[in-house]
C-alpha cells in the first residue's frame, strides 16, 4: 500500500497493510537526532522514521494584509499578527505575551472585515507544502482552525471563557463568524490542493487533562452548530474524511462531535485519560483514531520495554482498521534512543 492507501484504509475502517503513522519533530529533537544517529544534515526526519501523513496549511489569519512588526529593542520584537493582535516576543523563545486582542466587544464584531480567503498571498507556502508531501509520497490533508482556539485569538482566552459563561449568545455569534471564515478558507485549500480524496483536519485546542475549558452544555450552544456547518461545508464540497485535533480530554464532548460529522480524532492523549484501545472498544467503527503514545511520560522517562509495550496495543487496537499510531510532536526532552525504540517497534511489529 501507499501511504494515501494506508491511511485512507484506516480512516474508512478497513484494515491496512501496517499501522500508519504520524509523527512531527521539534528542531531541537531534528538536531540531536542527526547527532546521535548520525544523518545527514539535510535529512527530513519524516522520510527517515516513515511518516504517512503530512498536514498542508495556508494562511487562515483574517488580516495576513496587515501582520507587521511595530518595534524592536534588543530581543524583544513587538508585531502585530494576521489575528489583529498585539504580540510581544523574546528571541530564542517560543511563547509570546499578548499586549492587544482585536475584538473587544460586539461594535468590534460588527465592524470587522476580513481580507478576501482567496487571497493569493494565503496559498504561496501552502502549495509548496502539498507538493513537497506529494513527492515524498505522504498521505497530504489541509487544515484549519476550530472556533474555539481561534476565537480566543480575536479575544484574548480568558475574556472568551468569560464570555462563554457570562453572555453566551456573543460568544456563539462571535465563534460563527470565525467558523464562517474558516469555512472559506478551508474550502479554498481543498480546491487549491485538490485535496478531496483525502480531507481536512480542524485543529481545536479545547481541552486541558481532566476535561474541556467549558461545559457539554455551553459547547452544545456555542460550538456545535459552527462545527455541524463546518463538517457540512467540507464534506458536501467533496472532502472524504474531516478529522478533529484537540490536546487534552475531549470525552464529555466526543459523541456531540462525532453527531456533527468528525470521522477522525488525534492525538488521543494517554496522559489526559484517553487511551486508544479504551476508545476503540466504545466508538468502533464510528471513529478513527490517530495517535495514542504518551509523549509526556513513557517516551521522554521510558524504560524502552514500556515504550514497546504502550506501541504494541495501540498496533493490536487497529489490527481491523481505524487506528493510526503517533505521538503528536517529538521535542528535545523525548531522548533519541527512546524514539528510535519506538519506531522500530511500530517497523518490526507493526504489520498486520
Amino acid at each position: 500500500m501507499t501511504s494515501t492507501d494506508r491511511v485512507m484504509a484506516a480512516l474508512q475502517h478497513r484494515a491496512p497493510d501496517r499501522i500508519p503513522t504520524f509523527d512531527s519533530f521539534w528542531t531541537e529533537f531534528r538536531e540531536q537526532a542527526i547527532g546521535e544517529l548520525g544523518l545527514p544534515a539535510d535529512v527530513d526526519l519524516a522520510d527517515h522514521f516513515n511518516i504517512d501523513i503530512a498536514i498542508a496549511i495556508a494562511d487562515e489569519t483574517p488580516w495576513p494584509t496587515g501582520a507587521r512588526t511595530l518595534r524592536r529593542d534588543g530581543d524583544i520584537t513587538v508585531k502585530r499578527d494576521g489575528w489583529g493582535r498585539v504580540l510581544e516576543t523574546r528571541r530564542d523563545t517560543f511563547f509570546y505575551r499578548e499586549l492587544e486582542t482585536s475584538i473587544r466587544g460586539p461594535a468590534d464584531l460588527e465592524r470587522a472585515v476580513f481580507d478576501a480567503p482567496d487571497l493569493n498571498q494565503r496559498y504561496a507556502g501552502f502549495a509548496r507544502q502539498v507538493e513537497a508531501a506529494r513527492r515524498a509520497g505522504r498521505c497530504v490533508f489541509c487544515k484549519t482552525g476550530g472556533p474555539f482556539l481561534r476565537t480566543t485569538f480575536f479575544r484574548g482566552e480568558t475574556d472568551f471563557l468569560i464570555d462563554i459563561a457570562r453572555d453566551w449568545q456573543f460568544a456563539r455569534a462571535l465563534a460563527d463568524r470565525v467558523a464562517d471564515h474558516i469555512i472559506q478558507i478551508g474550502l479554498e485549500s481543498l480546491r487549491r490542493g485538490q485535496l478531496y480524496d483525502t480531507g481536512l483536519w480542524i485543529y481545536d485546542d479545547m481541552a486541558y487533562n481532566d476535561a474541556p475549558l467549558f461545559s457539554p452544555a455551553s459547547f452544545e450552544r456555542v460550538f456545535l452548530p459552527a462545527y455541524r456547518r463546518m463538517v457540512a461545508a467540507f464534506k458536501g464540497a467533496g472532502a472524504a474524511k474531516v478529522v478533529l485535533h484537540s490536546d487534552g480530554n475531549i470525552g464529555s464532548i466526543l459523541d456531540m462531535l462525532i453527531d456533527a460529522g468528525i470521522d477522525g480524532y488525534n492525538p488521543v492523549e494517554p496522559k489526559a485519560g484517553m487511551w486508544i484501545p479504551d476508545l476503540k472498544e466504545k466508538y468502533g467503527d464510528r471513529l478513527a483514531l490517530i495517535g495514542g503514545m504518551c509523549n509526556s511520560h513513557v517516551l521522554p522517562l521510558g524504560p524502552a520495554e514500556a515504550i514497546r509495550d504502550q506501541a504494541r496495543a495501540i498496533i493490536e487496537a487497529g489490527r481491523d482498521g481505524g487506528v493510526m499510531i503517533g505521538a503528536h510532536s517529538i521535542g528535545p526532552d523525548i531522548p533519541v534512543e527512546h524514539y528510535v525504540a519506538y519506531w522500530e517497534t511500530v517497523r518490526d511489529e507493526g504489520g498486520y
